[in-house]
């Protein structure tokens, strides 16, 4: 008898084996094709789900209607040579699409919690919600294909947004916290009509994070637009709180240190260290009841934590219950990563909520009591559905993620565009080199002018092809876009001018030569400098040749085709170098021995591009001469040795 082949199972079978353990299941079982709501444990449920895959889409949709349904999809977009980068829209493109936003921005809704009451059971609210959860759904998927429309990412997860209806039933102020260098994109006006109807007297206020980034005049005219809408606004910058706080951290631990080893013995050290909490606290009250800040005060300044917290008190209605406890609840809603939970650190003082850098980091809402009448609820992070251009403004608007980010030429083509050429050279040092105008090109820099210019400064390359490696430097300098090293500000609808006056100050000389080590200086400098002339930068990266070799071939030519012209040209050598890095050989006539002519290959080197021979002259001459008076190798051809010229033997006739 044989020997029994081994087993190799296939995957399918090894799945289909570990999930009935050795069961087979009957032939009109459905086991294989149903899935559990709440299978898995309760961490996976919170997940925050903004993008889905068309497979993964179907299916989540599929488990919460619990019937079948079909889709089809038709979006064939044909591009034409010429048009540009594909990813972007064009001006009258753009406009037009933003009447559209204009003409159906009451269609964005964020979903309502049915009506329940105690005598509501769990499961029934659940179901409740499915289906209305199931109805908002199917209502933006009707502005998607129907209406041709492009939304952001917005949460899909139910368990999510039931955390956003809990804090909304709690919260007497609903504070909706924004990034100030593009805050409409981050506003959900349907939040707060959803606040409205669950009580006429809860209010909403908009905070203005990250205002540092602004000027006095851009928040001046965001003010001026925000007061036009009836829209009560805040700016503030958790960042910079957090900075200086810190630092009244620091210097109050050298204080106490000094006021320590002063003191005469350790009886009264643990005594001066020992200051209640309490103390602290109704300090910090104090603190906080003093403050009067007038209208405009409050208007276009960016508040400190304790003002802050008193214009908190003060906006909040009084609508504290039993179910609050008797306090005042604030609750803190927003995208992810625009700075919620930084923003209670810095109110509170210490760090009572986690701060990460990844979206999704707060999971369930929490509750931190700030005095001793009011409490703030953080919610998690969500993703309101919100109206979009393109998918590379949702990257540069920081809504997508970068890492998981494919196509990047759109949002890089963006950067380029937003920042004059100066701009860009003299924060990371480079030299951007682009098409000449005569040449057809537009005067701005392109994506792949930029990436490759930043990617060859800084030795990013492909392994095994030697060209810039545009991706790497692009996910750089969208990150660099998204934290604020690269500031840009979205104008307000009622600005008359473009983006680029409304950044102006951003862009001014004297404040870029505090940001960067390089040197920025009028081109013409002198007393006769013109106000309008261009500064001049230090470019210390892309001063090296090998850079410069690396931006110009990847800019203008393949890089074969750049490899072959330095290996040919006159940078190596000319034709001689040619050959003597070729070590190549001519064969030539003779008795059974192969000659190196070098002198010959030297003259039939010297060619142009067409074919055509020109003459040698000079040191090329004196060399090739040189070179084809050395010594002749000679190599006998092994085998035997016949005579005349492939006739016949004379012997053997």
């Amino acid at each position: 008898m044989g020997r029994r082949a081994k087993l190799n199972p296939s995957l399918g079978k090894a799945i289909i084996r570990k999930r009935f353990e050795g069961h087979r299941p009957a032939e009109n079982s459905t086991e294989l094709h149903t899935a559990d709501l709440n299978d898995g444990p309760s961490w996976t449920r919170l997940q925050s789900i903004t993008q889905q895959g068309d497979l993964e889409e179907f299916l989540h949709t599929a488990e919460l209607a619990g019937t079948e349904f079909t889709a089809e999809r038709l979006n064939v977009k044909i591009i034409s040579a010429g048009q540009g980068n594909p990813h972007l829209l064009t001006k009258a493109e753009e406009e037009r699409a933003l009447e559209r936003h204009q003409a159906n921005r009451d269609r964005l809704r964020v979903p309502r919690r049915p009506q329940w009451d105690h005598a509501t059971t769990r499961d029934q609210l659940h179901r409740a919600e499915r289906e209305s959860f199931m109805d908002w759904r199917r209502g933006l998927a009707q502005l998607q294909e129907q209406e041709g429309l492009l939304l952001t990412p917005f949460e899909r997860n139910l368990e999510v947004w039931r955390q956003l209806w809990r804090v909304l039933e709690r919260s007497h102020l609903v504070v909706q916290i924004v990034d100030a260098r593009n805050p409409l994109v981050f506003r959900s006006e349907d939040l707060e009509t959803y606040v409205a109807e669950m009580d006429e007297r809860k209010r909403c206020l908009l905070l203005v994070n990250k205002a540092d980034m602004l000027t006095e005049s851009q928040r001046a005219n965001w003010a001026d637009y925000f007061e036009s809408q009836g829209i009560r606004h805040l700016f503030f910058s958790a960042k910079e709180s957090n900075k200086e706080l810190e630092l009244e951290r620091e210097q109050q631990g050298e204080q106490q240190g000094e006021q320590q080893d002063e003191q005469q013995g350790a009886e009264a050290a643990s005594q001066e260290d020992a200051k209640p909490d309490s103390a602290t606290d109704e300090d910090f009250e104090a603190r906080v009841r003093a403050i009067a800040l007038d209208a405009e005060e409050r208007r276009t300044r960016v508040l400190a934590p304790t003002e802050l917290v008193s214009v908190l008190m003060h906006e909040c209605p009084q609508l504290a219950d039993e179910r609050s406890g008797g306090k005042l609840v604030v609750g803190l809603v927003g995208y992810p990563n625009v700075g919620k939970s930084s923003t209670i650190n810095a109110l509170v003082g210490a760090k009572r909520v986690n701060v990460g850098a990844m979206p999704g980091k707060t999971k369930h809402f929490q509750t931190v009591h700030l005095t001793s009448d009011v409490v703030l609820c953080d919610c998690p992070g969500l993703v309101f559905p919100t109206f979009a251009t393109t998918k590379a403004d949702m990257v540069c608007n920081g809504v997508l993620p970068i890492d998981q980010l494919r196509e990047f030429t759109g949002p890089s083509e963006l950067i380029a565009s937003r920042f004059p050429k100066w701009v860009l050279e003299a924060i990371y040092g480079i030299a951007v080199h682009i098409r000449p105008v005569e040449e057809g090109g537009s005067g701005v820099p392109s994506a792949s002018e930029l990436l490759a210019a930043y990617a060859a400064a800084r030795g990013l390359f492909r392994s095994g092809e030697g060209n810039p490696d545009e991706s790497r430097a692009a996910r750089v300098l969208l990150k660099d876009y998204v934290n604020g090293k690269l500031i840009y500000c979205h104008p307000p609808p009622s600005w008359s001018g473009d983006a680029v006056a409304f950044n102006a100050e951003h862009y001014d000389p004297a404040t870029i030569a505090e940001r960067t080590r390089h040197l920025v200086r009028p081109a013409d400098a002198g007393a006769d400098a013109e106000p309008g002339a261009v500064p001049v930068v230090k470019h210390a990266a892309s001063d090296r040749r090998n850079v410069q070799r690396a931006v110009r071939g990847a800019a203008t030519t393949p890089r074969i085709e750049s490899l072959d012209r330095s290996f040919f040209g006159a940078a190596a050598g000319g034709p001689l170098g040619a050959q003597r890095h070729t070590k190549s050989h001519q064969i030539k006539a003779g008795s059974g021995f192969a000659q190196s002519q070098a002198a010959g290959l030297a003259a039939l080197s010297h060619v142009n591009d067409r074919g055509e021979q020109f003459a040698v002259t000079g040191v090329d001459a004196a060399r090739a001469a040189a070179l084809g008076a050395t010594k002749k190798h000679k190599k006998k051809r092994p085998g035997k040795q016949r005579s005349g010229a492939g006739g016949v033997d004379d012997d053997f006739m």
